[in-house]
């Protein structure tokens, strides 16, 4: 007979807990966890990269901003004085408007005359001294080929004996500045000649920055 004590009821019975059993229901809540740290780190470490992506292009922006800060700051100093250097031109041409109004035979018999010459003569060579020390230069011009870059053509004379566009007169000299125009020539060219040969690639005058 089967003691009733020792029966099992199958609705009631229950297998006996063992804590070091292992547990599928704790590893089942575990997983998605791991997994999306996991995730979470590869995020991170991501934007982490851009990060440093970006902030190594903010260096090179502001480096570039500085070096573009101190190529301004050059320029200027450097044609700080190109407007006073203007204003000087037009004194160096009436000094020599004015030696133009002393011719030399005139002035050996007037020692007068020649002693005024030799004073404005030597102004103009101070003078232009000054302006070289601000790296201002002649601009080629005499028989030289037209350059509109260069040049101003105020008048074209007839001329069959040398090629068309020469520069047979300077009205007004012209100069640069730090290789910048500062004030072009004043020219009369030629017209009627033949026509000039294009100038070797080895032989052709070195450019002049014309930015104003």
């Amino acid at each position: 007979m089967t003691d009733p004590a020792q029966a099992q009821n199958p609705e009631t019975d229950e297998t006996p807990f063992d804590p070091a059993a292992p547990s599928n229901a704790h590893h089942d809540l575990m997983a998605p966890t791991i997994e999306g740290l996991e995730a979470r780190i590869n995020d991170l470490e991501k934007q982490v990269e851009q990060l440093k992506a970006d902030r190594l292009l903010a260096l090179a922006e502001a480096e570039n901003a500085a070096k573009r800060a101190d190529r301004r700051i050059s320029e200027n100093a450097k044609f700080a004085t190109s407007n006073i250097c203007k204003t000087l031109l037009q004194v160096a041409d009436n000094l020599g408007r004015a030696l133009l109004a002393a011719p030399v035979d005139q002035r050996a018999s007037n020692d007068a005359l020649k002693n005024l010459a030799i004073g404005v003569e030597l102004t103009e060579k101070e003078l232009m001294k000054v302006l070289d020390d601000q790296g201002v230069r002649k601009v080629p011009a005499l028989n030289q080929p037209f350059d509109a870059h260069l040049h101003n053509a105020v008048q074209e004379m007839e001329n069959a004996t040398i090629p068309a566009g020469t520069i047979v007169q300077v009205l007004i000299e012209g100069y640069t500045m730090q290789e910048r125009l500062l004030r072009p020539a004043m020219v009369i060219v030629s017209k009627g000649g033949p026509k000039r040969e294009a100038a070797k690639p080895d032989a052709a005058a070195p450019g002049v920055n014309t930015t104003a």
